[in-house]
This record gives C-alpha cells, sequence and structure tokens, in this order.
C-alpha cells in the first residue's frame, strides 16, 4: 500500500507547488508511513513541470522510496500488490520489479502486454522522460484508488492522487475510471496548452467488431464526466490491454439438470446444515465444491504470505505465543464470508502467529440516547462510553462488560459465534476477536476530521454507512478477551482480508433476488455482469481509502483473477440458485465450500450487509434511501482538520 501523487503543470508561470494542497500530503502520509519523499521534475525547454510525491507502507523486499528514479530521467510511483504473472523473488521489492520491466519496455505494446500479465492490485504513475509522456492507471477492478482532477483554466494543472480532500468548492475530484492505462503526451500538450488523454482499453477477444465497440463505449463512458476542454481519444494503434479473467458464462439450462436443487426442494423450506450435506453428496458438486476451494484457497495463500515479517528475519526460534503479533486482521462479521477467509488463512498464517478477527458495532439508538440525556454520569462513565478507545482504559469488570451490551448488534452476536467455530476448527490457533465499539459521538467526531475526506468523491447514505463502518474496523482499535477479562488492544496487522466480490459474484445482495422475481435467470446473469463491471466505482476505490487511511493495505482474496476466472466460467445455478431460501440460495457455492471445510452455524447464516449487521444504519434517519445525498458528507468545520 502506497500514497503516489503527481502535479503537471504546462506553463512556467505556475509552479506544481502551487497546486499541492498540503492537506492532502498529510493524507497520502497516513497511507505511507514508513517513507516519504518528493521529486520535482522541470522541463524548461517545453514549459512544463511535474511534481511527484510518493509515501510508502513497507510490505514487501526492502524498503524502497518512492518516487523511484533512473538513469534515464524516467520516474515511477507504484501503489500494488504482484501475487502472479510477473515474478517477484521473496526478497526482492515488486515497485522495483515493475520499474526494471518498463525500463526495458522499448514500445507501447510491450508496455500493455507488462500490465496486462500482472496479476494483483495496482495503481501507478510513470513518467517516460524520453518521450515527454505520463502513463497512469488502475487495475481491472480497480482495487486501488486513484483520483484526478483538471483546473478550470485550459493552461493550467492537472493533477492524479490516491487520495484527496472533500471541499464544497474549487475544483472537483473524480475517480479515474478503471477503463484501461491513460497517456498524456506532454510536449503536445504544452504545444496546444489544452489536456489531451489516450486510452488503452481492457478487451476481451481481438476482433476488429469487438474493439470498436470497446472504444465507442469506454470513450463514452471516460469522457461523460469531464470538464469540456478535456479531450479523450483511442489510441491510433488501436491497441488493447487483455482483461485479467475471462467473460462471464451466460448459459442458464445447462446446470440445470445437475444441480440438486429442485430435487431437494420439499426439504428446503427449513434452513440446516444437513441441507447443504444433502448438496454436497452429489458427485458433481462436490467436485465443483473442491475446485472452487482449491483456488479460493491459493488466492488467500498468496495474501497471507506476501509480506515481510521481521521477525522471521531475527531469529530462527520461534518466539512465545504471547510476544507474536499479528500480522493478518480479516474485516469479520461471523458471516460466511469473513469465516471462509479466516479459516482459510488458518491454513497458511504461521501457528505461533495470532490472527486479528475485526469486528465492529456501533451503539444501539436507544441505548444512546438514555445515555446522552442522563443526569449522574460521573466523568469516568464518559470517559468508557466510547469503549475507551484510549490505551489508558484499566482492565473492564463485569459490570463494564454488562454496560457493554449495547453494542450487541447482529454482526456481535455472530461473530462470537463464528470465533467459537474457528476455535473448533484451530484450537491451537490464537484468534484475537476484536470488540470495536463506537459511540455516536466518536462517529460524529471522526466522519468530519478524517472519513468524509476518504469517501470522497463518493457521497451517498451507503458511502457514508459502509465507509465509517470500515474505517473503524480496519483501525482495529478496541477490545480482546483475555483470561475472561476484556482489555484494550489495537491490532498491528499491516494486512487486512476484505470478503468484498462474493456477494456481488454469488448473488449476494437482497437486490438480486429482486432481480431474480422479476426477470428470471437472464436477468440475474446480467445484474452479475453489472455487478463486477460497476465494482471499481462503487466499491474498492472507497474501501482502498478508508483502510489505507490507517497504514494497513486492503486484500480482496474474492477478486483474485483465478478466482473471478473460475467463477466466471460456471453457469448462474452452479454458483447459486434463488430459488432456495435465504441462507442457502444465495452463494450456494461458498457455503458448500464452508461446510466441506468444517464451518457449521456460519454456513446458513443469511446475507447481512455491514450496515446493518453493524447498526450504523439505525443511528440515522429511517426515512434515507441508501442512493440518496448524505448530508453528513458535506457539513463539517474545516477548522476541525
Amino acid at each position: 500500500m502506497c500514497g503516489i501523487c503527481c502535479v503537471v503543470t504546462l506553463c512556467s508561470q505556475h509552479a506544481t507547488h502551487d497546486f499541492f494542497n498540503e492537506d492532502i500530503l498529510c493524507h497520502l502520509r497516513r497511507r505511507g508511513p514508513d517513507s516519504s519523499q518528493q521529486l520535482i521534475k522541470t522541463v524548461p525547454d517545453l514549459s512544463y513541470e511535474c511534481l511527484f510525491s510518493g509515501h510508502v507502507l513497507h510490505l514487501r523486499g526492502l524498503v524502497t522510496p518512492q518516487p523511484l528514479e533512473d538513469a534515464n530521467s524516467n520516474i515511477f510511483l507504484w501503489n500494488g500488490e504482484i501475487f502472479n504473472g510477473v515474478h517477484v523473488g521473496d526478497l526482492e521489492n515488486d515497485t522495483e520489479v515493475m520499474f526494471h520491466h518498463l525500463a526495458l519496455c522499448s514500445s507501447e505494446e510491450e508496455m500493455l502486454s507488462l500490465f496486462s500479465s500482472v496479476r494483483g492490485p495496482w495503481s501507478f504513475i510513470y513518467y517516460q522522460a524520453s518521450r515527454h509522456v505520463l502513463w497512469f492507471g488502475r487495475d481491472y477492478f480497480g482495487r486501488r484508488s486513484l483520483l484526478w482532477q483538471f483546473s478550470n483554466e485550459v493552461n493550467s494543472a492537472f493533477c492524479l492522487t490516491s487520495v484527496s480532500v472533500y471541499s464544497e468548492s474549487g475544483h472537483q475530484w473524480q475517480e479515474v475510471p478503471a477503463s484501461g492505462i491513460f497517456k498524456i503526451d506532454l510536449k503536445a500538450c504544452t504545444a496546444t496548452k489544452s489536456w489531451s488523454l489516450t486510452l488503452f482499453p481492457w478487451k476481451y477477444s481481438c476482433t476488429e467488431k469487438a474493439v470498436e465497440e470497446i472504444f465507442i463505449h469506454v470513450l463514452d463512458q471516460v469522457s461523460k464526466d469531464l470538464p469540456n476542454h478535456i479531450r479523450v481519444v483511442m489510441n491510433e494503434s488501436k491497441l488493447c490491454l487483455r482483461a485479467p479473467v475471462i467473460p462471464l458464462n451466460k448459459t442458464i439450462s445447462e446446470a440445470s439438470g445437475q444441480c440438486p436443487g429442485t430435487n431437494i426442494s420439499n426439504i428446503t423450506h427449513t434452513v440446516s446444515v444437513e441441507t447443504l450435506q444433502d448438496f454436497l453428496a452429489e458427485e458433481h458438486k462436490k467436485k465443483l465444491v473442491c475446485q472452487f476451494i482449491d483456488i479460493l484457497n491459493e488466492a488467500v495463500k498468496r495474501r497471507v504470505l506476501s509480506l515481510f515479517r521481521a521477525e522471521d528475519q531475527e531469529t530462527r526460534e520461534v518466539p512465545s505465543m504471547s510476544n507474536r503479533k499479528a500480522h493478518i486482521a480479516v474485516l469479520f462479521s461471523g458471516g460466511v464470508d469473513s469465516m471462509v477467509l479466516a479459516a482459510l488463512a488458518d491454513k497458511h498464517v504461521p501457528l505461533e502467529e495470532p490472527i486479528d478477527l475485526l469486528n465492529v458495532a456501533f451503539m444501539l439508538k436507544e441505548q444512546a440516547k438514555q445515555k446522552g440525556t442522563s443526569k449522574n454520569r460521573t466523568s469516568r462513565e464518559v470517559q468508557l462510553d466510547p469503549l475507551c478507545s484510549q490505551a489508558s482504559c484499566q482492565d473492564l469488570d463485569a459490570k463494564t462488560r454488562a454496560r457493554f451490551s449495547c453494542f450487541d448488534v447482529p454482526d456481535r452476536i455472530t461473530g462470537r459465534a463464528g470465533l467459537k467455530e474457528l476455535e473448533a476448527i484451530n484450537p491451537s490457533r490464537t484468534w484475537n476477536f476484536v470488540e470495536i465499539n463506537v459511540t455516536p459521538q466518536e462517529l460524529k467526531k471522526i466522519r468530519q476530521q478524517r472519513i468524509t475526506h476518504l469517501i470522497y468523491p463518493l457521497d451517498t447514505v451507503l458511502d457514508d454507512s459502509i465507509g465509517c463502518a470500515i474505517w473503524f474496523a480496519s483501525r482495529g482499535e478496541g477490545f480482546i478477551s483475555n483470561q475472561g477479562e476484556l482489555k484494550p488492544y489495537r491490532s498491528p496487522a499491516k494486512v487486512v482480508l476484505t470478503g468484498i466480490g462474493a456477494d456481488e459474484q454469488l448473488a449476494g445482495y437482497s437486490r438480486h433476488r429482486v432481480c431474480f422475481k422479476k426477470y428470471g435467470f437472464e436477468g440475474l446473469n446480467k445484474e452479475l455482469e453489472m455487478e463486477l463491471d460497476r465494482i471499481s466505482s462503487r466499491n474498492l476505490g472507497r474501501d482502498d481509502r478508508i483502510i489505507g487511511d490507517h497504514g494497513k493495505e486492503a486484500r480482496f482474496p474474492f477478486l483474485d483473477e483465478d478466482v473471478v476466472s473460475f467463477l466466471n466460467s460456471l453457469p448462474i445455478l452452479e454458483k447459486a440458485d434463488l430459488t432456495l431460501p435465504r441462507g442457502i440460495g444465495e452463494k450456494l457455492l461458498l457455503r458448500l465450500a464452508a461446510k466441506e471445510f468444517g464451518l457449521t452455524a456460519s454456513a446458513i447464516l443469511p446475507k447481512r450487509a455491514v450496515q446493518f449487521g453493524s447498526r450504523i444504519a439505525k443511528l440515522e434517519s429511517n426515512s434515507e434511501k441508501a442512493s440518496d445525498t448524505c448530508s453528513r458528507l458535506k457539513s463539517f468545520s474545516v477548522d476541525e482538520l
């Protein structure tokens, strides 16, 4: 995880520092706490100037400060992880590896081939000095944030950054579309005193007709929200990046005869673990589930082992359990997505290393009102209310534990139940169930100070609810149980696994059932195809900015390219059967996988979105719609920053 930023000016009268916001610099440093530096490239002959700002979170190989510059004055900023496709040695840093490969590219085709081969999340900025060209872009799913801003003045500045700052006035930021890779010819732009972007889009097929259709569609999507004076054009050679996944299989009838759903319809009105066992008794289904487990297992393995573990370098002796710190955390509700990720992580994280299970809860509204109106509260009670997020809290007695019942939201209850299942699977592992509790007062304060800026430029009620829940969860500050007592704890894990992508591919959301009832399997296929197409703008840029604010890196096993290709290869009925009840039909394949490697009650828990499971949605107006613009994200005091 890194924070990367680039500012370019085309006019010698404007210095890049004039457009580099100090508040943005602060946000970037939080993303990359291990190294921060800047580099300014001035080209007097062409009257343009570039500022590059790099902020590194060290996770692999040696600490590699950014931006990198080579002997030919090429400059590189990289916010990504290479999990496959390009070889990165155990002691190598992927930023250096990518920069080395880029320097060897002698043509646009070779550069596109390089980025097409990378498996893993990335965003990048690359300045090619000899050609006066700036390249930038995001991976196919948009798993790493990148924003852009164009000044209203035609000959002024262009800015790219991982994270920005919300402003009610001035120039607006937008997410760089994850539509492909962009190129800016700075020499040509300087000559015309205008900005022109060349796009190299992602594609599935090589047919001429398909490429033409892609160009028309993508150009329209990219151009529609840009200022009128910004041109976006397709590259003259009609070159494309190869999509890292296969297209969605939209066949419907192929698997229907092989799916036992119709055969057991009479017994599925009562959802039970035995129902899953009935599916697994069928040979074809069992084989399919085992294939899925193997592929998802490899995805999790790559994400929990691609990490620098300092203590392993210091001694070959295994430290005592009590002295080990967690390197891996899971955003954990006890639902099937997070349970599967935790169980698979357990197979690969060294046994002596704890795994942190981050479980967030927002104070139930009724208790919040009672506490706010109580006249007999002591200052000590006031201090404890935010669940003692301050490390100064002392050990908590039974009475204090009882007072925490106001945080017993649905995800807390299922999380504790999930913990017991994981402890049964591997009692030798230290499972740190981190109870992260948030009061309305703390929520309001942190939303204004930090979260508003991280969610921006998104602005809906849904973005607010999910963004706030993920921010507090990924911070990892709460309590863990130690010999029956709750003690303050802050997760040191730099890698946070999240289950995003499971619902989008396996029909996990309630809207998928609505769509299925209206339009059948054909309509559901179209809905699932749209889910992945929009996941970059709907979820991933926001989640990357939110989690990265803690100097942590979000990793998405369900969006591993091999996992997505496997799921895309299957007909819909092999993945989900929405003729079956909630808790079985949605994410059926994942539930069967959970049952196969030992999970029980969590395998049949119905989907519950984080905003409802954590109860943050209950703190706000019941009349709000998820798609409404959220006023809470727009009303704050700059003085509080």
